[in-house]
């Protein structure tokens, strides 16, 4: 299994659904790591760099073209490109991502995504409200027993979040892969949940 997690990035993406999950992946609450266990690449639809909605450019290791075909996750990053046609071309990766057993994740409007090319219709799930899930999904999307009413789900490598969860997201996602022991990745949601001053008393 190769070690790199596939971050997509449409135009126009959620620079802060990104922030937890990759922080956790590249560094410990320490430094940088050494020999991490895996490593974070970023995925746009062209080798052109990539401009979020607060207006930071990104630089992409991989285009559609060139990403590799095996890899550790495929995590799909909201945002609003993916109510615009360039989305269709991620609905190709995503089959392939499943069909091979990859664990895939996407939050907020990449979950939407997920609902109106089918890929929620098997597994419990969450997303921006059970509505607007409905509402892009149309007649592709089959599984309104299957959502449920919370902040992140996984179910069968499948997580998904609303775009309040950035944190529950990671977690999920951090569990799955087995990035750290749970009690560690635990005490990474709950610092940056709760907060310093809430963690540790005033000395």
């Amino acid at each position: 299994m190769n070690n790199e997690i596939l971050y997509i990035l449409l135009p126009d993406y959620a620079a802060h659904e990104a922030v937890y999950l990759s922080e956790a992946i590249a560094s410990d609450e320490f430094a940088l790591k050494q020999n991490p266990k895996y490593v974070n690449k970023v995925v746009t639809p062209t080798l052109e760099p990539v401009k979020s909605i607060g207006g930071f450019r990104t630089l992409p290791d991989y285009s559609f073209e060139t990403m590799p075909g095996d890899y550790a996750a495929l995590v799909l990053i909201g945002g609003f490109g993916w109510s615009t046609p360039v989305a269709d071309q991620v609905v190709p990766i995503v089959k392939q991502a499943i069909e091979k057993d990859k664990i895939v994740g996407a939050i907020c409007n990449g979950a939407s995504f997920m609902a109106k090319h089918g890929f929620l219709n098997s597994v419990k799930h969450t997303g921006n409200g059970l509505e607007q899930l409905k509402l892009w999904g149309g007649g592709n999307y089959t599984n309104p027993d299957g959502y449920v009413h919370t902040q992140a789900v996984a179910d069968n490598k499948i997580v998904t979040a609303n775009g309040s969860a950035t944190l529950e997201f990671a977690k999920e996602l951090l569990l799955l892969l087995e990035n750290d022991t749970t009690e560690r990745i635990g005490m990474y949601y709950q610092f940056n949940k709760q907060g310093f001053c809430s963690l540790f008393a005033e000395q």
